[in-house]
């Protein structure tokens, strides 16, 4: 499957959180793990795509299955508004 620059990035990131499944991956994009993790390698340097397998494999947060009950969402309910693929900057007042 082709992916445009934009569409790849956004894949990428959705990836590295640590708290997005790939469910979410799958339901946004039509790509099963298996894809995000080839994806992930051969877009990224294999020193960075070899620490993101270490830090995601078997991590419940990226396994909609493992998640607890309460993690019934994609986006964390601490994460502001995406727009642009950049979350919104907060303002210290």
């Amino acid at each position: 499957m082709e992916f445009t620059e934009r569409e790849l990035d956004r894949i990428i990131e959705m990836a590295w959180e640590d708290r997005t499944p790939f469910e979410a991956i799958t339901y946004q994009f039509h790509i099963s793990e298996q894809e995000v993790i080839e994806l992930m390698r051969r877009e990224m340097k294999p020193s960075s795509f070899r620490m993101w397998r270490e830090r995601v494999q078997g991590r419940s947060t990226k396994h909609a299955k493992l998640r607890a009950s309460e993690m019934n969402t994609f986006k964390s309910n601490r994460q502001r508004q995406i727009s642009n693929n950049k979350i919104s900057k907060r303002t210290n007042k």
